[in-house]
């Protein structure tokens, strides 16, 4: 190379400036280094880097203190790397000058990995694409070649043998050598038909990933480089929580050591892991165990994302390692203990500078098992609740065989009147006090006993024993974790994950109401636990000669309400993307919803139930439901009013326990008593979505996916994650700009005709000359540079009738009839004056639209797929709803001259959907059938919005914008056919990039609402102290054969 990088820099840093930031301006193509040639590289060039060559100096000095150690470690890296620059850039064919081999293959591969194409697919398609090419081309053969030629760019990972039984790793200057198990005996290899030791062939493999080269390179990209800093750049500080950043667990480190607060690009990180099963069936006879790593220095769009979610660990299986995962955690926990001490030279591509990276663990996030295995928490018996611990204290019931937790009450205030109620609960005042969580120090002082413990399926915990003279234990072992140095200080350590909390939780709720078998917390058992507990008695059965009838409690839903509840859920039609299908969940015949998965219970649950209760249950018991569902509402919601977290909890506590009053003892297991504990982990770690396994669930599909040999279904996982993490990294640099890539969503561009896009076929109509001006004059009053314009008419209006100048109503009237024809004149007049101020956009608009209008039954606007209503007659999705904010004349009667203005809500459904044409441009609008504001709109003592959607208004004003709509759905309410319930539909915003508050709840769930609800003294005086409230009025029952 002709330069002095040679001379001055270490082999390291010269890597590193090529790789970056290419050859010099002045060179024109990398394989000849400045000799002449026809390559075009602006590709690359045009890629966003730092300039370097300008400070050579400076970070010389820099790097004076870390060269010598660099030079020891370029032998083979470096070899590879120069190899795959060498290969890459070799032009696709020869005597092409756009396009190299390695755009090429990454190109590819993103198309591989954005559609998932199986490896027989992506051969056959670049054995394709080499037919169109001319001869000599260097389109790989096959998936494997392709594959070599990125093998550079991967980080690769390490496999390191484990015993089968989960005892110990094979690592480590005593175990590296090992044949045998020294804690079970079992081999180190497979063993052949005669148990001989397969020599090479591991029995268990530790897939290991390392992190710290992948943080490394992390900051290499500008693009991520840049966003890893985006909690101190550019986040919004309001009081409000958004993002871990706001939350006092952040605080407390960036307090309890400032030094490592003070770098704003040290690593915040949590860390998941799941079971799986890789071979696309719900079989647990195979179990597969990634671990996970996000960082929180993101923003929250991209935290979760599939392309910044860090695969570190893969256990193999088929056996799940359960609390043995200490074991294959050991190789991360040390790189996280480095990492915490702080790793020199990593490079900043925004700043040009090395700097020394920290980082630190916050918490782990996982479903309630892996909780417990992580933890080491015990997560079922006596002790289940791992915050309360040894305070839990529940109760075993005789015949239903299962721990309930009904101590809810202890949660109140002192003086709370429930505390005093015992017969309306389980027999007992309350006197108790909540217990307080145990912090990292108190329960690192309690666990201590649990040091030296052997690890295995060999070396299994020996249960306890009432004969044993000690407490029952509340935990099984030390976790690994509190190896790390800061571990014990958090306030949280492991967090409890509401997704499957509220899907359990929702699983219950229908269960019970709707009687389904297997998934009802009533039966007979149940009524015999009340009978010995001495509460509700009237609801034991009565025997009859071969069958007993039980009478339906307050929880039961009567035949007839069973219907109307099933009905609702048949009849609703969601929006696309929504949910699944609602009328697949719901089967007529048995009167019960079958086939829940994950987030059709958290859709069920904070929407749709509430709505299809409406009309059913005693009104304590229907409204003590509700309450339950908007606690999850309001919960998960994207923003969170710390001012509010504490009657939160309060109101929660309060639901609880109206539901012990409510249902039979036997619904209170362990997932009910845990949502008592979910503002505090709110409060300490933020917002919800950020915290739950949505999004490693999702990734676990992904895995799943990538699994083509089921023989070697690890194997595969790890191979196809690293090419997909090196198309990810080459992303910035070689796609082009605006491409996008599996790892992140498509971009949507806010405008007034980006990000739409056609979803039919045209059909070409000539409208009316009226509606014609309704619609041009709606593209005008919403169009910046015509703002001007109608201040100005206005005036003009005001000149001409100066009698008139004060009635707001009757200029606004004569403006909307007027103003096109005049703009057409003013702008004319203007334009025969050379230097005219006349946007563009402007002068075609003012000529007018063509009156022949394409229209459409489907539009794709900012994410989110709007039709017509006749298209939503035709289909299972409701896409024609609308909602719009907008200014609006109130007027007080039809003589009101001179009304206000305001911002108003309008919720109607979509009609038509134009493309005014106006010859240079088009603007897509929609027409609508609006709702009448004044008695079409309601708002009932829930908080729900409702609409009467055959009570039409706003007929002379039926055109909006495409872009300024809010998608909604209606949902008929079971109390009055007549009426529609409103549901909001969540903002399909992947990066915030809109202006209004909600566009920053990016997270593609549902928006909380904050209903008004009645107090806790209005059940009081419904229900007071009467017995019969738990029987069901009429002559149905449950009946159970003898």
């Amino acid at each position: 190379m002709k330069c002095c990088n040679n001379d001055e820099f270490s082999i390291r840093v010269v890597k590193d400036h090529i790789y970056f930031n290419g050859i010099f301006a002045e060179y024109k193509q990398w394989k000849w280094h400045g000799e002449p040639s026809t390559m075009n590289n602006n590709r690359v060039a045009e890629s966003e880097t730092v300039d370097f060559h300008q400070d050579l100096g400076q970070l010389g000095d820099i790097n004076n203190g870390i060269e010598e150690r660099e030079d020891e470690e370029i032998s083979r890296d470096s070899n590879e790397f120069l190899k795959f620059v060498k290969d890459g850039d070799k032009p696709l064919w020869p005597g092409n000058t756009k396009m190299t081999k390695l755009n090429a293959i990454i190109e590819s591969f993103n198309l591989k990995a954005k559609h998932g194409m199986s490896d027989h697919c992506y051969s056959d398609m670049l054995m394709m694409i080499a037919m169109f090419l001319p001869e000599d081309n260097e389109i790989p053969g096959t998936v494997q070649e392709a594959k070599k030629s990125l093998a550079a760019l991967g980080m690769g990972y390490e496999k390191i043998d484990a015993c089968p039984n989960d005892c110990i790793l094979y690592r480590g200057e005593e175990l590296a050598e090992a044949k045998i198990c020294p804690t079970c005996g079992a081999s180190r290899y497979k063993l052949n038909k005669d148990d001989v030791p397969r020599e090479g062939v591991s029995a268990k493999v530790l897939w290991y990933f390392p992190p710290i080269p992948r943080f490394k390179r992390m900051f290499q990209s500008t693009t991520t480089a840049k966003a890893l800093t985006w909690h101190v750049d550019d986040r919004k500080m309001d009081g409000m929580m958004r993002h871990p950043a706001d939350s006092p667990s952040w605080k407390l480190i960036d307090t309890k050591w400032p030094e490592f607060g003070k770098e704003p690009r040290n690593l915040r990180l949590a860390l998941s892991s799941d079971g799986f099963n890789p071979y696309r069936s719900l079989s647990s006879k195979y179990s597969c165990w990634p671990v996970i790593l996000v960082t929180y220095n993101l923003p929250p769009w991209l935290c979760m994302k599939r392309k910044h979610m860090m695969l570190t660990l893969l256990i193999a299986g088929p056996k799940q390692p359960g609390n043995d995962i200490d074991v294959y955690l050991q190789p991360l926990i040390d790189d996280l203990k480095k990492l915490w001490d702080g790793i020199e030279g990593v490079y900043d591509a925004v700043r040009g500078e090395y700097f020394k990276l920290r980082a630190v663990l916050f918490w782990t996030i996982n479903d309630f098992p892996a909780y417990g295995n992580l933890s080491g928490s015990i997560v079922k018996g006596y002790n289940a609740c791992p915050v309360c611990v040894d305070e839990t204290k529940p109760y075993r019931l005789k015949h239903s065989k299962k721990m309930v937790f009904m101590r809810n009450r202890r949660h109140l205030p002192r003086h709370h009147p429930y505390r005093k109620q015992s017969a309306a609960f389980d027999n007992t005042v309350e006197n108790d006090v909540a217990p307080i969580p145990l912090s990292g120090e108190e329960v690192l002082s309690r666990v201590k006993g649990y040091v030296g413990r052997k690890f295995g399926k060999k070396n299994p915990i020996p249960p306890w024993k009432a004969s044993d003279n000690q407490n029952r234990p509340c935990w099984k072992k030390q976790s690994v974790f509190f190896e790390l140095d800061y571990w014990k200080y958090l306030p949280v350590r492991h967090v409890l994950d509401v997704m499957h909390i509220e899907k359990n939780c929702c699983d219950a709720i229908l269960g019970t109401l709707l009687n389904i078998p297997g998934k009802s917390k009533d039966g007979p058992a149940a009524r015999m636990d009340m009978v010995e507990m001495g509460i509700r008695t009237d609801l034991q059965a009565t025997p009859g000669p071969n069958r007993s009838k039980f009478p339906l409690g307050s929880w039961n839903l009567l035949l007839e309400e069973k219907k109307i509840v099933c009905r609702s859920f048949f009849g609703m039609k969601v929006s696309s993307r929504f949910s699944s299908n609602v009328r697949n969940l719901v089967s007529m015949e048995d009167l019960r919803l079958v086939g829940l998965k994950s987030h059709d219970c958290h859709t069920i649950m904070q929407i749709i139930l509430p709505i299809a209760l409406r009309s059913v249950l005693a009104k304590p018991v229907r409204y003590a439901i509700i309450r339950f569902c908007l606690f999850f509402k309001a919960i998960c919601s994207k923003v969170i009013d710390v001012s509010k977290l504490k009657q939160m909890q309060a109101d929660l506590v309060d639901t609880v326990c109206l539901l012990e009053k409510f249902f039979p003892p036997s619904f209170f297991d362990i997932m009910i008593h845990l949502t008592v504990h979910l503002v505090r982990e709110v409060e300490l770690c933020g917002p919800v979505f950020l915290r739950w396994m949505y999004p490693f669930e999702r990734y676990m599909k992904v895995f799943r996916g990538y699994v083509r040999n089921h023989n070697f279904p690890e194997g595969c996982i790890a191979e196809n994650y690293i090419v997909e993490e090196a198309i990810e990294f080459c992303s910035d640099r070689f796609l082009d700009e605006g491409a996008t890539t599996a790892g992140i969503p498509t971009k949507s561009l806010s405008g007034l005709c980006n990000g739409c896009k056609r979803l039919s076929g045209s059909v070409m109509v000539v409208v009316p000359y009226k509606q014609l001006q309704l619609a041009h004059l709606c593209v005008l009053r919403n169009t910046e540079d015509a703002t001007p314009y109608f201040i100005e008419h206005m005036e003009f209006l005001k000149l001409i009738y100066p009698d008139m100048k004060k009635k707001k109503k009757w200029l606004r009237e004569k403006q909307n009839a007027t103003f096109a024809d005049w703009l057409k004149e003013r702008v004319a007049n203007e334009m025969m004056f050379p230097h005219n101020q006349v946007s563009e956009a402007l002068r075609w608009m003012a000529g007018g639209p063509r009156d022949l209008v394409p229209t459409y039954s489907g539009y794709h606007v900012i994410g989110v797929d709007f039709s017509t209503k006749d298209q939503d007659n035709k289909r299972t999705v409701q896409n024609s709803g609308v909602h719009l904010v907008a200014d609006a004349m109130q007027v007080a009667s039809a003589k009101d001259n001179n009304p206000k203005t305001r911002d108003m809500d309008f919720y109607g459904v979509i009609r038509e959907i134009w493309e005014v044409d106006y010859y240079k441009f088009r603007v897509p609008l929609f027409k609508c059938d609006w709702v009448e504001s004044s008695k079409g709109i309601k708002v009932d003592e829930l908080g729900f919005t409702l609409v009467k959607l055959n009570r039409l208004g706003h007929s002379n004003d039926p055109f909006v914008l495409a872009t300024h709509v809010k998608q909604v759905f209606y949902i008929e309410d079971p109390l009055d056919t007549d009426w529609s319930v409103v549901v909001r539909c969540p903002d399909r915003d992947y990066e915030g990039t809109l202006a209004d508050e909600e566009s920053d709840q990016i997270e593609v769930e549902h928006q909380p609402f904050i209903p008004t609800m009645p107090s806790v003294d209005t059940f009081d005086d419904l229900v007071g102290h009467q017995p019969s409230i738990h029987i069901r009025d009429g002559n149905e029952g449950i009946w159970i054969d003898n």
